[in-house]
Order: structure tokens, then C-alpha cells, then sequence
């Protein structure tokens, strides 16, 4: 079946917007953005949605506009709707969606010759767009392209039906409603993507939790496997912060020459299904923490809080994001304390705080070095301009002074000549760290780093010999 053999003269083209003219959902766009501005948001939406749908449609809408030429369009309906035009034939978007988000998506893709959304009392979905449809172009005298249940009463009174992304069981129902069917091919989510989002990769930020054992020399199977327990914990809730931090900067993400291929902001996971990733991800997180002990379980809270304040507020806050950032880091090292009972000893948390307050300079000044390289003037969704890149980069050189400095100190300390038979061979640590570090901030103000250092170093060659040089330096201090 094609749409060759629908007479243009006679029918309109109705397309619906959600899951259907674009990649995703309008409302938990909406919802999405008008949390990433406003913190307060998911109070007002329950308060809201007591209303309605279209009352929490109209307040996500007063909240935040979603920009319509950042949204992620589905290329097989523009092309038919192109080329349903070629041949003369009208199409309407006809939408769930506000009619000020309606309006704004017609005016961007300017493929529309009406565009109608939900406005008043009315929302229009299901047997109310059905009598819209029918009252405004006639029984029978449109075609209607949508992707939900929700539409069947529309095809029910439709001359012909396109459905998108849809299963064989899906399009067996349409045909019974209507008889001219055409079924566009379903793009459906892989695992991979579903495990791109969860970003494994970030996992080895999470290694710190072995470092008070490892700093202490405590190597006994039971720490170790307390440790863990505070890995995979941290690794899962991780995973869900990385998904809300996703969701909220979908818009950011799509500005973004890289980041716009993330699964979510590309439109290849559903925004449904990463809302439930979050609590799933965090909740089983929660339970191996537990399985840890209380002080495991408390650390991970306050990370997770920290973290969504973080996402929510505070890394558009100049700084407040820099230090934010090295203080989570350090939370992993307390809670491998917390896990194993080892403490964490102020010389292990100054270096850590110095250190990573360097690598979270490193991620700002990557960011403004390719704002600069692609001509924006403000990183998107940051506190920064470009013209910061001087100071940030400042920061970035001088922490990475600071921590190799409290090695050094750390390396001439009395606790070192207890735990290590040869303390001097931790000067070579010194050295290479001093060299690493500076490097880095090297390869980030010429514009090669990636967007996270610890990525960047994961497959840097030159920063895996120095790894294998530090822990064959520190080996060598404890057993020579």
C-alpha cells in the first residue's frame, strides 16, 4: 500500500506529533526542561495533574518552552509529508500538545497548512480528536498518521491510516478500523543503547571506593569484598544520575556537536522508559548499599542527594559546579571507607579534593575550548562564558600543583615510612603525576580532550603507561 493511490484532492494529511513527527514525547519534554530551569517543578506538576493533563500541559508550558528546531524529527514522516505535498495534498499537525507547541513546531518545519493543539477545556487525544478531525475536515476525509492505541478512534472514522514504530500485532488492529493502511518500519531501542545510557565507562570513577583499602595496605578478602559491594552500589546509582542528568539537559545535549548522539537527546530511547530507569537504577543501588551496612547506605544518600542538586541547580552555578564535582568525588573515597571499615586519612581526602577539583577545572575548560572552536559565545546550560577560559584554565593547572604537592608532603610523612619498606620510590609518583597533569591540561587547551578527562584517559595511551607506571612505582615501595 502507498499513499500514491489517496486522492490529494479529496484528503488531508493529519499527523499526529508524539512518538510520531518526532523521536519523543512532548509532555515529558516539557517536563524535563521545566525541571532543568526550575527545581520546584515536580511539586508543582503533582499539584497540577489533580487538574488534568492539559492543566499540567499548560503549566510545564508556562514554566519552559521547548525550542522546536532542537527536537529530534523522524525523517521516514517528513519525507512522506513532502511527499504527500509534491502532489498537491494539505497536511495538518493535529497534536495532544498545547497549540503554542503546535504553532511553534508548524512554524519551524513551515510543511504545515494547519497546525491544531489542545487550548481551553480541550485536550485533544483520543475520541476528542476523533470528533475534532471530524468536525473540522469531514468524515472520511483525512488520513491520519499516529503510533498509539490512543488513535484508534481516529482511524475509526479516517479513509486511510499510517502507523510508526509499531509491532505486527499493532498493525493487525488498524487494518481491522481502517482498510487503507500503510505501516512505516518500527525503529525500536537496542540494548546497546539502553546500556550507551547507563554509561558503563563512568564506572571506573567508581574504583575509588578501593582506594582507603589500597592506601592502608589492608588486603584481606573480607575488605575487599566489602569494597564491592560499595562499587556496584555507587556504579548502579551512578547510572541513574547519569540518565537524570541526561534527561534534564536534553536540550543542552542537542546543542552539542557530541552529546547530541546520546540515546535520549538523539530520540533512539524513549523518555518513558529513561523516567523509570532512574528510580529502577537507584532503588537496586540503595539495596546492594544496604547489603554493605547503614554507613554505606548513608554515604550513597547524601552522594545521590548531591548529585541531583547538582543536576537540577547547582552545575549552573560558576565554581559551585567545580567544587561540587570534586566533592562527589571524594564521597566515593569515604564511602570505600565506609564500606570496609578502613578510614580514610586526611592526607588521602586533602589530595583527592585538589586533585579532582582539577579534573572537574579540566571538564569546564574542554567545554569552553570548543565553545570558542564552534563560535558560541556561553557554554550551553553552564555558568561560564568562553572569555572565562583564561581563569578556568588558571584553576585547572594549579590544583593539579596542589595535589601532586600534598603527594609530595604525604610521601615524606611518618604514616608513609610504616606502610612502605622504600617510601622514595613514591617521588616517581610524584613525578609522573606532575607530568600527567600537565599534560592534560596541554591536550585540553589544544582542543583534544574529551568531554570527561576520565574517558580521555581511559583511552589515551600515554595516560595508561603513566596508570601502569604509578602502581608499579607504588608495588615497588612496599615489597623492594
Amino acid at each position: 500500500m502507498s499513499i500514491a493511490n489517496w486522492n490529494p484532492s479529496k484528503l488531508t494529511l493529519v499527523v499526529d506529533l508524539d512518538d510520531t513527527l518526532i523521536q519523543t514525547d512532548s509532555l515529558l519534554e516539557n517536563f524535563w526542561l521545566a525541571w532543568s530551569v526550575k527545581w520546584q517543578t515536580p511539586i508543582e506538576a503533582v499539584r497540577t495533574l489533580a487538574r488534568g493533563r492539559l492543566a499540567l500541559k499548560q503549566k510545564l508550558g508556562e514554566i519552559s518552552a521547548i525550542d522546536p528546531a532542537r527536537l529530534p524529527y523522524n525523517p521516514e514522516v517528513l519525507a512522506l509529508i513532502e511527499q504527500w505535498r509534491e502532489r498537491g495534498g494539505r497536511v495538518a499537525l493535529v497534536t495532544g500538545a498545547t497549540q503554542a507547541m503546535a504553532d511553534a513546531v508548524a512554524l519551524h518545519l513551515g510543511i504545515f497548512d494547519a497546525a491544531h493543539g489542545s487550548s481551553g477545556s480541550i485536550n485533544l487525544t483520543g475520541a476528542r480528536k476523533a470528533r475534532f478531525l471530524d468536525e473540522t475536515f469531514g468524515p472520511g476525509g483525512y488520513s491520519y498518521i499516529g503510533d498509539a492505541p490512543a488513535d484508534f478512534p481516529v482511524w475509526q472514522g479516517a479513509a486511510g491510516a499510517i502507523t510508526i514504530n509499531s509491532s505486527k500485532a499493532f498493525h493487525a488492529k488498524v487494518e481491522r478500523l481502517v482498510a487503507d493502511a500503510i505501516h512505516l518500519p518500527a525503529r525500536k531501542a537496542r540494548l546497546a543503547d539502553y546500556i550507551q545510557a547507563m554509561r558503563p565507562h563512568q564506572w571506573l570513577k567508581n574504583v575509588l571506593v578501593f582506594l582507603p583499602m589500597l592506601a592502608a595496605h589492608q588486603f584481606g578478602l573480607a575488605t575487599a569484598l566489602q569494597a564491592v559491594l560499595g562499587f556496584l552500589a555507587f556504579s548502579l546509582v551512578a547510572s541513574a544520575t547519569y540518565i537524570l542528568n541526561d534527561l534534564l539537559d536534553l536540550s543542552a545535549d542537542r546543542a552539542h556537536p557530541r552529546k547530541c548522539l546520546r540515546p535520549f537527546a538523539s530520540g533512539r530511547i524513549r523518555l518513558v522508559h529513561g523516567t523509570w530507569m532512574v528510580p529502577v537504577l537507584g532503588a537496586a543501588g540503595a539495596l546492594v548499599a544496604l547489603a554493605g551496612g547503614i554507613e554505606l547506605f548513608a554515604v550513597l544518600c547524601l552522594y545521590s542527594a548531591l548529585t541531583i542538586i547538582y543536576s537540577v541547580k547547582l552545575k549552573r552555578l560558576a565554581m559551585i559546579d567545580i567544587c561540587a564535582l570534586a566533592v562527589l568525588y571524594t564521597l566515593r573515597v569515604l564511602a570505600g571507607s565506609a564500606a570496609t571499615g578502613v578510614p580514610s586519612s586526611l592526607w588521602l581526602l586533602a589530595f583527592s579534593m585538589f586533585f579532582f577539583f582539577s579534573l572537574a577545572a579540566v571538564k569546564r575548560y574542554a567545554e569552553l575550548v570548543d565553545g570558542a572552536a564552534t563560535g558560541r559565545s556561553i557554554a550551553t546550560g553552564r555558568g561560564y562564558c568562553v572569555d572565562d577560559r583564561s581563569i578556568v584554565g588558571n584553576i585547572m593547572v594549579s590544583s593539579g600543583l596542589v595535589s601532586v604537592l600534598v603527594l609530595a608532603l604525604y610521601a615524606n610523612s611518618e604514616p608513609v615510612q610504616q606502610l612502605y619498606r622504600h617510601p622514595e620510590f613514591l617521588w616517581g609518583v610524584c613525578l609522573v603525576l606532575l607530568f600527567w597533569s600537565n599534560r592534560i591540561a596541554l591536550m585540553t587547551h589544544r582542543g583534544a580532550m574529551h568531554d570527561d578527562p576520565v574517558v580521555f584517559a581511559m583511552r589515551d595511551r600515554t595516560s595508561l603507561c603513566c596508570g601502569l607506571i604509578v602502581g608499579l612505582l607504588a608495588f615497588a615501595g612496599t615489597v623492594a
